[in-house]
């Protein structure tokens, strides 16, 4: 290690540490991922993806016809959700997965060719307005995706631990972010972007 580190300086040290922290699935080798490969760049892109019209119209619209909505308006909209998932007829899942801005996340999860693994918008109360997946709730608003996000104010930002998904053999986390209105930059609801840390390890350990 000392020597490839004199041969290819602080970034091949670097990368070798966290490409042996992906690979060993334990409590501890989560540590420092998250910092090591989430950066700037990469939160700029998100951003991009979110200042979309598209986006923000979506949550505009839902926020005025939800204005209105209680906890038990929503609590029965959560529950309905739920129910749907076993359900044959699924009226409230078919159109938020039908939705332009649904399209929208699912294209941009596709085009990420692995990165992105479910994208999540949500507006003023919690409650999704597109997605990419199909999610076991319809209400964020109990979540740390929302709660530290719009919650926040203006441009939240909040960076989950990572978690060793044993299915797909991969660590992931979520990077959530506040919505803002482009007019007002009044935040206006959040996104959450799940990220394969193996996948954007590999791309910057072959750049």
């Amino acid at each position: 290690m000392v020597e490839d580190g004199r041969k290819f300086g602080w970034r091949g040290v670097l990368c070798a540490s966290v490409m042996a922290a992906i690979l060993a699935p334990s409590g501890a080798s989560s540590q420092g991922l998250n910092a090591a490969l989430i950066d700037e760049t990469l939160i700029e892109r998100l951003r991009d993806h979110l200042a979309m019209e598209i986006v923000w119209r979506s949550v505009s619209n839902q926020n005025r016809m939800r204005e209105d909505a209680s906890q038990s308006d929503i609590d029965r909209l959560d529950e309905q959700w739920r129910s749907e998932r076993d359900a044959e007829a699924k009226p409230l899942i078919a159109a938020t997965l039908a939705s332009p801005l649904s399209n929208y996340l699912t294209r941009i999860q596709a085009l990420s060719l692995g990165l992105y693994c479910e994208i999540i918008v949500m507006d003023a109360n919690g409650l999704n307005v597109g997605q990419s997946n199909i999610t076991s709730d319809y209400w964020q608003g109990d979540e740390a995706k929302w709660q530290k996000t719009y919650g926040a104010g203006k441009s939240g930002q909040f960076i989950d631990a990572a978690e060793w998904n044993d299915e797909t053999k991969t660590w992931r986390t979520q990077v959530n972010l506040t919505i803002d209105d482009p007019d007002t930059g009044e935040p206006i609801g959040a996104a959450t972007f799940e990220i394969n840390l193996t996948e954007l390890q590999r791309r910057e350990h072959v750049q």
